[in-house]
């Protein structure tokens, strides 16, 4: 079985959708949804030996203003959707969109979004979760087998969706009606029938986006795929998992680089060894903590921030401070 994936941003911690109150929704009627999925994704299921890269197709029809939406979250591959009916909110990381019928969301592991601000209008949105291989942004992308276009031509369309992360586009009607044959066929069911039709009509929507791409020529930025923003990504999130046992091999490894690469880059983007900025950050995770909660112990705060014991963070917090845990919190009472 399928892993539920999880990410980190620089705020939170996100587990690869599994889009449960559009699931409660629809079991209470007010959304119409048709899907195939595999893993925590909802739907029927789909074959165990065939579309394996597939995560998820389906659409949802909404005549009704819905009082959910679908929360921050990344997904386990690209996703590619569209929009039909209604203007539908999306978000993704600082910025909100509102996604007019006839437009494009194209979101990457990385990029986390949501649908509905917080609620979803009446709207039908389609759309399919493609596992193309990759969780980073410098990571090398695998597509699926049994796309028929050419290795030179896929390579072109990966270089497009690596190198440019605008996550609206205006369709063209190609690509509407590619995405209605693709309702059509989820929601037909799981029959070996449907299943190539949904390989015919997820290659004749890989062809359609290159052709997009082609004709719009959209700037295209070479440091987005790149090491160095995939260890800013890291670094980013890092004060948000501070309880991890981290050691250079496993920081590294979280970024698919080597220690010494991944050193380097730290350095350059830090000023300071990787070791070094974990540290730091833990210090003043910690000393956050110790001023703003006094119901939670010292030991709780060490463990909480990524030290393995009191004893060892209390001596690291003497060396960088001057002073005990428990004295900066005495002190810092007094000062109110």
């Amino acid at each position: 079985m399928r892993q539920r994936t999880t990410f980190r941003t620089a705020r939170e911690l996100f587990h690869a959708d599994t889009c449960q109150p559009l699931k409660a929704a629809a079991k209470t009627g007010a959304v119409r949804l048709a899907a195939l999925g595999r893993g925590s994704y909802p739907g029927e299921r789909l074959p165990k030996n065939d579309l394996q890269e597939l995560c998820m197709a389906g659409y949802w029809d909404a005549s009704f203003d819905q009082d959910w939406g679908l929360d921050w979250h990344c997904n386990e591959g690209i996703e590619i959707g569209y929009v039909a009916a209604g203007r539908l909110p999306f978000s993704m990381g600082d910025k909100d969109y509102q996604v007019e019928p006839g437009h494009l969301t194209i979101t990457r592991p990385w990029q986390r979004h949501r649908v509905g601000q917080p609620h979803v209008p009446a709207s039908h949105y389609s759309w399919l979760i493609l596992d193309v291989g990759m969780r980073r942004p410098n990571q090398t992308w695998q597509w699926p087998p049994w796309l028929l276009y050419s290795k030179t031509a896929l390579k072109w369309l990966t270089d497009r969706l690596r190198q440019n992360e605008q996550p609206i586009w205006r369709a063209n009607r190609q690509i509407g009606h590619c995405f209605e044959q693709l309702d059509s066929a989820v929601e037909h069911g799981g029959s070996a029938a449907n299943h190539a039709r949904l390989k015919i009509h997820i290659n004749e929507l890989i062809i359609l986006l290159a052709e997009m791409f082609e004709s719009r020529q959209p700037a295209l930025d070479q440091s987005l795929p790149s090491s160095e923003r995939t260890v800013r990504l890291f670094l980013e999130s890092l004060g948000h998992r501070l309880d991890e046992p981290w050691t250079l091999d496993s920081m590294a490894a979280a970024c698919g680089l080597g220690r010494t690469h991944f050193s380097c880059y730290c350095k350059k983007l830090c000023n300071v060894s990787p070791v070094e900025h974990l540290t730091r950050l833990r210090l003043q995770a910690a000393t956050l903590l110790l001023t703003r909660h006094a119901a939670m112990s010292i030991t709780e705060i060490a463990f909480r921030c990524g030290f393995q014991s009191s004893q060892y963070f209390a001596k690291v917090f003497r060396g960088r401070s001057g002073h005990s845990p428990s004295d900066h919190r005495k002190n810092g009472r007094s000062k109110k």
